[in-house]
């Protein structure tokens, strides 16, 4: 699975997961969607669902700032446009605030759900916090790659006491 990002440099570069991930070659910065790529968006209607990739040959993040989301992500994006079912964030800044992912955070948990658990695995590793975010949500992100609708994905959040 390709690995994209659509960087939009507004967040602290030292602290940005992105641009380390493009850094050490997991992940290659692009200026553009593509149609055949899973756009990882919060905003989308669907959740991301392992039957999604089988249309698809990449992942692509966009990486903002989360005071700048909602307003980026209402622009027009080619591709699978999926968001991530309730999941706790690892990373120091926004710990175990539901949905308040980095953008390692973000890919990690997609390729999880697609049941690609070493390539997410590799990414969390290279985060001093990454098996944190592993820790809080394994459980979730086993049963969320089973998971084979929406309302499947609804009600294991529910089952686990998280609104989707």
């Amino acid at each position: 699975m390709d690995l994209q990002i659509l960087m939009f440099n507004q967040d602290d570069p030292t602290k940005c997961t992105a641009a380390k991930l493009v850094k050490f070659g997991i992940a290659r910065q692009v200026r553009k969607t593509s149609r055949k790529s899973i756009i990882l968006n919060p905003f989308s209607e669907e959740f991301i669902l392992k039957p999604d990739c089988a249309d698809v040959d990449s992942i692509t993040a966009i990486d903002c700032s989360w005071e700048l989301a909602q307003k980026m992500f209402f622009k027009r994006f080619d591709g699978l446009s999926r968001k991530l079912p309730p999941l706790l964030a690892g990373n120091p800044v926004n710990y175990s605030k539901m949905g308040k992912l980095t953008t390692a955070e973000a890919i990690a948990a997609a390729l999880y759900i697609i049941g690609l658990d070493d390539l997410a695995n590799s990414i969390l590793n290279k985060f001093k916090w990454g098996h944190t975010f592993y820790d809080l949500n394994q459980d979730l992100l086993i049963d969320y790659s089973k998971a084979s609708s929406h309302d499947e994905i609804v009600q294991i959040a529910n089952d686990y006491g998280l609104a989707a």
